[in-house]
């Protein structure tokens, strides 16, 4: 019986990312990119998403990271029309900005476009990689 539990207690949680989606709100989300080891968490709908280890900027729509690296750009506004959301990120130091579009391409994939402003760079290897003007990021499972 504590196994049938622990299964379906397994199964509901392994439902949770496709059942936010289910109740209309794709853009909130946590997704990712392996080629570039960069990640999302955003909800574009509301500001309740902190930065780990920079509270100090509060609640905000979300934000762009790169796997064990603390750099972020941080969003800063989200405006969401069906399944296309336009966004304003700025860079963790505040020196650069940008406007982006994240389209819900399917269930499970987004894209990621930069429109105007700064180019989105991360840090690699001691040095900055400049990502591409269209990045794709899949829901993380």
């Amino acid at each position: 019986m504590k196994k049938l539990l622990t299964l379906f207690i397994f199964w509901i949680c392994s439902l949770a990312p496709s059942m936010a989606q289910s109740e209309g709100k794709p853009f909130q989300a946590h997704i990712v990119n392996k080629e570039y080891d960069v990640y999302m968490k955003i909800n574009l709908y509301e500001e309740n998403i902190e930065v780990p280890g920079q509270e100090l900027y509060g609640p905000l729509h979300g934000f762009l990271g790169k796997n064990h690296n603390s750099f972020c750009w941080v969003i800063t506004s989200a405006k969401v029309e069906g399944n296309m959301a336009t966004i304003s990120l700025i860079n963790d130091y505040g020196s650069e900005d940008l406007t982006a579009s994240l389209t819900l391409k399917n269930d499970s994939t987004y894209i990621l476009k930069q429109m105007e402003g700064s180019t989105l760079k991360v840090p690699k290897n001691g040095k900055w990689q400049k990502l591409p003007k269209t990045l794709e990021f899949m829901l993380k499972k």
